[in-house]
């Protein structure tokens, strides 16, 4: 089976039940009487809603494996492909922001806009280091 059109269901189910966390800590009923797993944690815990966002990175750096397989290095059709699917991913989250209503509090980095500036930083990291030179001066550096 090619490698792009296959699916990894742990990663789908994984990511499955880290959307409906989210829809979970977005919507919880009454906000007047919330579940202390439900809200986000002082700087100095972590809560179930904390960790929302780093699975959505989880899930979006797992996938980016198979969504770069075709490419070996960092060239025009990489670049294309990764600015396009970032881009579409930045504007379908100004388009979920603007929709709720008050454009003056429009939230040009909310979370879906974030995840697309991670995984264009994160596609363009994976494509400029294949060599096992660059991957082992990129350890050293980011050991420092």
């Amino acid at each position: 089976m090619n490698l792009m059109k296959k699916r990894i269901l742990s990663l789908d189910i994984f990511r499955g039940l880290t959307v409906a966390l989210m829809l979970l800590v977005n919507n919880p009923g009454a906000w007047t009487s919330l579940f202390p797993a439900l809200s986000h944690s002082p700087w100095d815990g972590c809560t179930l809603t904390d960790l929302v966002f780093p699975f959505f990175l989880f899930c979006v750096g797992a996938s980016m494996v198979f969504s770069l397989a075709r490419f070996d290095r960092l060239d025009s059709k990489a670049l294309l492909k990764i600015f396009k699917r970032g881009a579409g991913i930045f504007l379908v989250g100004l388009f979920l922001n603007a929709c709720h209503g008050n454009l003056s509090h429009l939230r040009i980095f909310g979370v879906l806009q974030r995840i697309a500036l991670c995984y264009i930083a994160a596609s363009l990291t994976v494509l400029s280091l294949r060599s096992p030179v660059k991957i082992l001066a990129a350890i050293a550096v980011l050991s420092l």
